[in-house]
């Protein structure tokens, strides 16, 4: 999972906006109560593109990803941009971390690398127990609709001076997963491009599966949202983010 890829990743995601997508994510700690310097683990960080962001923006976060690649990159761009951002080889199904947090993030599809409900509630269950009273998780998913109908059967390609890539994608209803197989082609000088493959697998879950699954874990207050505007998710939503609180002790006497 994210070997060679992530040499390329950040190229073919230039154009996403993660400076905005760090400030809904701080606008969504803010308006669930979390302010001023927070604790943050942002799990499945892949080259810190948000981690970065949510530290600029003074917290103290730590990132963590199963790609050693991928942090190695993350880690050169943390030392570029002047911040100390601990990056911590570790699968988001087993999060341990020092010190209790006050947020814990997962972006950019992490939980749809989770196949089945027993990595899902590791991811959730180490979650809960590394937040603080109180505390809040966030993540989004690529939906089932964008699995099903925006991916299956389709072929993406893109390609810039120094990379290109094919990407297949083949959905299986039955089990709800996805597979991507990716041709990657990079180039050091230009001229001449070295081909290596990669194959991914993702899992469609639905807004309910996560929900109870959440629930059983110890998260209240748990909820959905269309990613883009929000609201209530539609039936053609392609991107849902999820929140949920751990509960608040309740002190005796």
């Amino acid at each position: 999972m994210y070997q060679r890829f992530s040499e390329i990743y950040d190229i073919f995601m230039a154009d996403v906006d993660y400076g905005a997508w760090a400030a809904k994510l701080l606008s969504i700690f803010e308006k669930n109560g979390h302010t001023g310097s927070l604790r943050i683990l942002d799990a499945a960080c892949g080259t810190g593109n948000i981690t970065i962001p949510l530290a600029k923006a003074g917290h103290s976060v730590t990132g963590c990803d199963l790609s050693e690649s991928m942090l190695d990159i993350a880690s050169q761009k943390a030392r570029k941009a002047g911040l100390k951002i601990p990056f911590v080889h570790q699968s988001m199904t087993e999060l341990s971390i020092h010190g209790k947090q006050n947020i814990v993030n997962s972006s950019c599809d992490g939980v749809n690398y989770l196949r089945s409900a027993s990595e899902v509630c590791g991811f959730f269950g180490s979650a809960f127990d590394i937040l603080q009273s109180g505390g809040l998780i966030v993540f989004d998913v690529s939906s089932r609709y964008k699995l099903e109908n925006i991916l299956w059967g389709n072929t993406f390609g893109e390609a810039s001076e120094r990379a290109a890539y094919l990407w297949k994608n083949a959905y299986d209803p039955a089990s709800n997963l996805l597979e991507m197989e990716l041709t990657c082609f990079l180039s050091a000088d230009g001229k001449s491009y070295e081909r290596f493959f990669e194959r991914h697998i993702q899992r469609a879950h639905t807004s309910d599966e996560l929900l109870g699954w959440m629930t059983a874990c110890g998260f209240e207050e748990v909820a959905v949202f269309d990613f883009n505007t929000m609201r209530a998710p539609k039936r053609d939503s392609e991107r849902l983010l999820f929140t949920g609180r751990k509960p608040t002790e309740r002190q005796n006497g």
